[in-house]
């Protein structure tokens, strides 16, 4: 066997050093000194939050928002470390804060500011090595001990005097010099909480090392926050004639609709589409495919002889009468949502005048819209990769046309259908021109897209909230939306849809609805009902996921005041959950959601806390949200907190209030609950901080 030691290399077969030695490559020059640029700094700064996928876009927030910073700092060694948090708003005022570190072992380093002023704010981690906290740990070992005392002593006056001269650290440079003192009595110099303060306001550092840069987009506050009522401009108002014809509503009907929408606490206001509708191929009743002589079709198949994108269908009005409903919503508090539909009727000015943006088939016809097996015969998709630049252009000049008479939010329909560069272009460019413009992607779809969309820009999306249903599933959303994506995504919980009537709401009744409400309107700042929902509307057409006679291809005007006077409305119970959210700032945040445990696996339950650093009166602000998700029982369990989420000590006790029924105990860690479904499903319970 041949000298040397034995070792497995990395393919397993045994070698020796001298058979490594013999097939060693020749030796090479040494590199240069400073050669090499290493990728991490001296003290590894990793993993910085908020950041958006990639770090390919700005992170987002929305005033008065409060961001989590964190970063994962470490050194080798035991040696102390400061981490702080370099802010410099849109003005260009800098701020510094010091950041806490996170839970034991993660090395995980924590800050959170509200931040206000709208525009890009940037900022960056500074670590350091924190010599006077590394020194003050090994003296307070040392020192009770007697081991090296004298040494010790002198460590420290070194980097006292690193320090600035301060009256109170040149006293303390005399202490610990001062052998004729214990030397318990000289170190308390070095542990004075005057000495502390002066050290923790200008510390002594060394080996500073900074992280690269990152932004954060602080939009306006209806970008992240708002309640949101979408109801059809035709429907209200509209009236049968007696050779079953139909008058249409109109804006000027439809603004008298607008007060009850704000009386229930609702702050924005959405329609479908106001555009002319096509008729050729124009769907009927339920979506069959031949309307009669006075369907009205859907509003999504837009375009006609009246008009494009930029036109108003002219049984709604005139664009004076838009200005009026859109001063009205103003009036009355609320913003109003334009719906932005990228797709044609076939009768569409396009159609005519631009060919290229369309798909033709092999037999000259143009494709329609299809998601197999669903077929839309009354809708052309825009083929963005014939034209691109004049179908983005085009998009761009209807959008901004809009903008000009009022419009500041658009809820833009299928957005996963047109291609993610088109809207990252177009979302960059009315970031640039019109900041204050907001854009909801109404995209049902895969995670990678849906969450994609957001990233390039989208201030708000839909979510997979409405077949979020069981505990289990809901823990599961709930935890996703404000910790995995709440850097990027913020989600608008809408309950229902003209598209949209979940089997929970099919066969739960008044407790479901009463159900999907509350955590809706408790779980995220946005969220939204179309109108119905406070009916009870929960009749499906058979074989599809939606109500039968569709609003989409049919009017429904509805008697509002018969309703509530017979108590088959539940809106007293929305206009009970929007003051709550008006009232309680902790439900204006995204992030500070924590799901907590039952011993019931229909009993969820989740916190949001707001420090009393971030509201307005001073004062902390709690809500805990108990909800029974099983719409068709009675359930006792009990519920288990970590009152450290709610910024109580571990054990302690407290008063909560139910803010749906007004009831009140006290409560600690675990607390017994029964919520019976056909009663009151959901406590919405405030916490009295005395």
């Amino acid at each position: 066997m041949a000298s040397g030691w034995c070792c497995r290399d990395t393919v397993g077969v045994v070698a020796t050093n001298d058979e490594r030695a013999a097939a060693a490559p020749a030796p090479q020059p040494a590199p240069q000194a400073n050669a090499f640029e290493p990728r991490i700094g001296r003290i590894p700064i990793r993993f910085l939050s908020p950041e958006s996928p990639e770090n390919r876009w700005p992170a987002k927030a929305y005033a008065g928002e409060v961001v989590p910073f964190g970063a994962t700092v470490f050194r080798e060694g035991h040696d102390a470390l400061g981490v702080e948090l370099v802010l410099t708003d849109p003005t260009g005022v800098q701020t510094v804060r010091r950041m806490r570190a996170g839970d034991p072992g993660t090395d995980r380093w924590l800050a959170e500011v509200q931040v206000d002023g709208v525009g890009d704010w940037r900022w960056h981690i500074r670590a350091w090595s924190d010599d006077w906290g590394t020194w003050l740990h090994n003296a307070e070992i040392k020192v009770p001990l007697g081991q090296d005392i004298e040494v010790v002593f002198a460590l420290g006056v070194q980097l006292l005097k690193r320090a600035r001269r301060r009256r109170i650290i040149a006293d303390a440079i005399k202490t610990l010099q001062n052998r004729e003192l214990p030397p318990e009595s000289r170190l308390s110099a070095a542990t004075d909480s005057r000495v502390a303060a002066a050290l923790e306001a200008d510390p002594i550092r060394s080996l500073v090392t900074t992280s690269p840069q990152r932004v954060l987009r602080v939009e306006r506050s209806r970008a992240g926050l708002g309640s949101w009522y979408e109801f059809f401009i035709r429907s209200e108002g509209a009236k049968q004639r007696k050779d079953g014809s139909w008058q249409s509503g109109t804006f000027r009907t439809a603004a008298k609709r607008l007060p009850a929408v704000a009386a229930m606490g609702f702050d924005v206001v959405y329609t479908p589409p106001i555009h002319p509708i096509g008729e050729i191929n124009r769907k009927g009743p339920n979506n069959t495919l031949t309307a009669g002589e006075h369907d009205p079709g859907s509003p999504y198949a837009i375009g006609s002889k009246d008009g494009g994108h930029d036109a108003i269908h002219p049984e709604l009005g005139t664009r004076k009468d838009f200005v009026y409903f859109l001063r009205t919503a103003q009036a009355n508090g609320l913003e109003f949502v334009m719906d932005l539909a990228l797709q044609c009727a076939p009768d569409h000015p396009w159609v005519t005048e631009h060919p290229e943006w369309f798909t033709t088939l092999p037999d000259g016809s143009i494709a329609y819209a299809e998601n197999p097996p669903k077929k839309y015969q009354d809708i052309y998709p825009l083929n963005f990769d014939n034209d691109p630049i004049g179908i983005r252009e085009e998009i761009l000049r209807v959008t901004l046309y809009w903008v000009a008479l009022g419009v500041k939010i658009f809820r833009v329909d299928n957005p996963h259908t047109k291609p993610l560069a088109f809207w990252e272009w177009f979302l960059t460019e009315m970031h640039d021109r019109h900041p204050e413009v907001v854009f909801l992607a109404e995209a049902f779809t895969r995670p990678a897209m849906m969450q994609s969309l957001a990233a390039v820009g989208y201030q708000q999306s839909y979510t997979y909230f409405t077949w979020r249903n069981t505990k289990q599933e809901l823990e599961e959303f709930f935890t996703s939306i404000s910790k995995e994506t709440s850097a990027f995504m913020r989600p608008n919980l809408f309950v229902n849809t003209p598209d949209i009537l979940t089997e929970f709401l099919q066969f739960g009744g008044v407790p479901a609805y009463k159900i999907r409400a509350a955590l809706a309107a408790t779980a995220s700042p946005s969220w939204g009902v179309y109108s119905g929902y406070e009916l009870i509307e929960n009749v499906a057409r058979p074989g599809a996921e939606e109500n039968i006679d569709n609003e989409k291809y049919e009017f429904r005007p509805r008697d509002w005041a018969k309703a509530e006077a017979e108590g088959r409305s539940i809106a007293p119970y929305l206009t009970q959950l929007n003051r709550i959210r008006k009232e309680h700032p902790a439900l204006h945040q995204l992030r500070n959601l924590d799901v907590h445990w039952s011993d019931d696996d229909a009993i969820l339950v989740y916190t949001k806390y707001l420090a009393e650093d971030y509201t307005r009166t001073g004062e902390p602000d709690g809500i805990i949200v108990v909800a029974n998700v099983d719409p068709h029982s009675v359930r006792e369990t009990t519920v288990h907190l970590d009152l450290t989420k709610l910024g109580l000590p571990v054990g302690s006790s407290y008063g909560v209030t139910d803010l749906i029924t007004g009831a009140q105990w006290t409560w600690g860690t675990d607390n017994y609950v029964r919520l019976d479904a056909f009663h009151e499903p959901v406590h919405v319970l405030s916490v009295r901080y005395d």
